[in-house]
């Protein structure tokens, strides 16, 4: 809920702190945002874009993967994470940048204290995020921009398969505050990558990741989450339609090549759990 994160907000416009009157936020300055009868409001600023956002069919898509259970070892790696050590409290606010339907989040909330803020450009993404969780509170936002939320706000920053941007994170993020990222290994879904001619995950990701996120944060730890995945075509359709290959696929090319695979198919899940401060 929007009541829940309200203190920690900051308008894109002048970046002073915004305060909740019925559905509408609003600042010192006068600038105002309403929220959508969907539940979540956008903190975009005037002149931004939202054609990078995930469509309303790509948010389905994600929807029906990640309800099905498909991503669970990920979603409870991050809980487990994210609940820490005696110095890792997240009794604040939780943040997730690239948000998408809010299911990490509200999984991560059901281990932690505080409250969430779901962050994405799509608003299809947000009316998903907006109900995911009763301490969820949905915002659009470009992460390119600076983030609506107050400096040093955010005891956590939830980062999965997701743009970052290294200054804002930093900012928005505590003293000792942590980032927790959910990256690809070159292992995910490789079985799907060679037979469907999906877009791969470079070697070397990792590191560069690393390089440019290390002027504002530095690493403290890195896992490996590794799974098997047993999907029928209509979940592999899913899993292509719901992230980027959505963009570069050709439907009649995809069909064509996952009629030659059994059904269903074996498929390995491979990410990174990496620990930022």
């Amino acid at each position: 809920m929007l009541q829940d994160i309200e203190r920690y907000l900051a308008c894109p416009h002048c970046a002073r702190p915004l305060t909740l009157d019925g559905r509408t936020l609003r600042c010192a300055a006068g600038h105002s945002f309403d929220q959508a009868k969907q539940g979540y409001v956008s903190l975009l600023a005037g002149d931004a874009h939202t054609g990078t956002g995930d469509t309303a069919g790509m948010v389905a898509a994600r929807g029906d993967f990640l309800a099905a259970g498909h991503y669970l070892p990920i979603a409870d790696a991050l809980a487990d994470a994210a609940a820490g050590g005696p110095d890792d409290a997240t009794t604040g606010l939780t943040a997730d940048l690239g948000a998408g339907t809010g299911y990490y989040l509200a999984h991560v909330l059901d281990r932690t204290g505080g409250a969430g803020a779901a962050l994405d450009i799509s608003k299809f993404a947000l009316r998903r995020a907006a109900r995911a969780h009763a301490r969820i509170g949905a915002l659009v936002c470009d992460a390119w921009r600076p983030l609506p939320l107050l400096d040093g706000s955010a005891d956590l920053l939830l980062n999965v398969f997701a743009p970052r941007n290294g200054p804002e994170i930093r900012r928005v993020l505590r003293p000792g505050g942590r980032m927790l990222l959910v990256s690809p290994t070159s292992r995910h879904l490789r079985e799907l990558v060679d037979a469907l001619g999906l877009l791969s995950v470079d070697e070397d990701k990792e590191r560069r990741t690393d390089q440019k996120l290390s002027p504002w944060l530095t690493r403290t730890d890195r896992t490996e989450v590794e799974f098997r995945l047993r999907l029928s075509h209509a979940e592999v359709n899913e899993v292509v339609a719901m992230g980027p290959n959505a963009w570069h696929t050709d439907p009649a090319r995809l069909a064509a090549a996952l009629a030659e695979l059994p059904d269903p198919v074996e498929v390995t899940g491979s990410v990174h759990l990496t620990t930022y401060r």
